[in-house]
């Protein structure tokens, strides 16, 4: 069968959970994070922005297509973007955003110390993504904490966005911000995706790959339908999609070896 291998190829590369040139039905949720940077960054307003949603529902994509999208906007200001998983402990936080502004490494109390100063003093505004924030969580949430408050330091040049799973962390770890509302986080919920979004997701995707349908309607319609009942997670959506193409192409592979030759007995 000529060039099946590069179809199958390309549907797998497509199915891929890259960042994507539109991120589907969360429009709403982008035109939110996008006003938010104009207003604080370019605005040269202080803030924070709590986002929250289970794994899977486009936090990330979402935040990275937008500062791909906004290169521009942002050029005068600093933007740091951490992903907490890769932090030893929670309070390494602190030194790894030393490190991005270019302070010299400081610990305990004294490298907080360093940072607010650094963060109140004359400069351009400071975005700082963090992603995972659920992993910051520590005794008496003081990391968190710590963190939220920056915003709120008179003079404060941060913008802080942080993106987590749980739904609950403000309650349970921020409580004490939210006793002073004017300057607690904003608040932005991703919910799961429908079956008729992730089918959405995964037409769109494998509609980029040219020639007839490589899975069909009905499978991706019981693919959707199983996630979306479980978790309604895209990245899971688009890992069963991607393996059953994978068994479709070694089906055809091996219809195409047993085949006997044209002419042949």
């Amino acid at each position: 069968l000529p060039g099946t291998g590069t179809c199958y190829q390309q549907a797998k590369r497509v199915l891929h959970a890259a960042v994507p040139e539109r991120l589907h039905a969360r429009e709403r949720e982008t035109g939110i994070i996008r006003q938010f940077l104009r207003e604080h960054i370019c605005g040269r307003r202080p803030g924070s922005l709590y986002v929250s949603g289970a794994p899977g529902t486009g936090k990330t994509a979402c935040l990275s297509r937008i500062l791909l999208d906004c290169k521009d906007e942002l050029a005068g200001s600093k933007t740091i973007v951490l992903n907490c998983m890769s932090l030893s402990s929670p309070q390494g936080v602190f030194p790894a955003v030393a490190q991005q502004l270019g302070l010299p490494a400081a610990a305990g109390r004294e490298g907080v110390r360093r940072l607010e100063k650094q963060l109140t003093a004359q400069g351009p505004m400071v975005l700082l993504v963090l992603d995972e924030l659920d992993q910051l969580e520590s005794k008496g949430q003081d990391v968190l904490y710590t963190l939220f408050e920056w915003p709120r330091l008179p003079g404060s040049r941060l913008v802080l966005v942080g993106l987590a799973n749980a739904l609950d962390l403000m309650d349970r770890s921020l409580a004490r911000l939210g006793a002073r509302p004017a300057g607690s986080p904003r608040l932005l919920h991703f919910p799961p995706y429908t079956r008729e979004q992730l089918i959405a997701i995964l037409q769109e995707r494998l509609g980029q790959v040219a020639g007839d349908p490589v899975l069909d309607a009905a499978a991706l319609q019981f693919c959707a339908r199983k996630v979306s009942a479980v978790s309604g997670d895209a990245r899971k959506a688009l890992d069963v999609c991607r393996r059953a193409v994978e068994v479709v192409e070694l089906e055809v592979r091996n219809q195409t070896l047993l085949k006997p030759l044209p002419g042949g007995e």
